[in-house]
């Protein structure tokens, strides 16, 4: 009895491979450009999340980091009563370990871009990388609960529409 070979298999095997090798290639230039390098050398996990905990994604939500880079339908977030805790799916996470970013290392503002609005969280206080997040991710991780005023955001400022006087108040004077 002679065994029959069959490329199909073997081609399919190879555009695995192929695509495997490609996304980790790809992964370490998007670790740096996104900032998530940076914030790993500070974030790292070590532990788990405890406390009151609240995840959303990774899919259905739009997530954007430095540089408008695209982290939708790949990264789970986790608000926790300590902190936020960020990780990539397993497939995309060779360059991209697991985070744990206190709340007091986390800033909050607002943004528009096209008709979408997003929360922008700026990570590390150091770092200041944004993290745009859907308000409606936010909402569901609990982040707007969590500032003054009932999840009111300060709006980034519109300086097309402030005043005159407003702008001649800021201006340094001679000493």
């Amino acid at each position: 009895m002679q065994a029959s070979f069959h490329p199909i298999p073997s081609m399919l095997l190879d555009f695995v491979v192929l695509v495997a090798g490609l996304m980790c290639v790809l992964s370490f230039p998007v670790n740096f450009l996104s900032g998530w390098h940076a914030l790993s050398l500070r974030f790292r996990a070590q532990s788990e999340p405890y406390g009151d905990v609240k995840s959303a994604g990774p899919f259905f939500y739009n997530v954007y980091t430095r540089y408008w880079i695209h982290y939708s339908s790949v990264i789970r977030l986790t608000a926790a009563s300590d902190a936020l805790y960020l990780s990539v799916l397993a497939l995309f996470r060779i360059g991209h370990p697991p985070l744990r970013i206190p709340w007091e290392e986390i800033r909050f503002s607002r943004t528009k871009y096209w008709w979408r609005r997003y929360v922008v969280l700026t990570l590390g206080a150091q770092e200041r990388i944004p993290f745009r997040i859907s308000e409606r991710m936010a909402r569901n991780l609990g982040i707007l609960d969590r500032l003054p005023e009932a999840g009111r955001l300060p709006a980034e400022p519109n300086f097309d529409t402030l005043s005159d006087s407003f702008i001649a108040s800021q201006k340094k004077k001679p000493d």
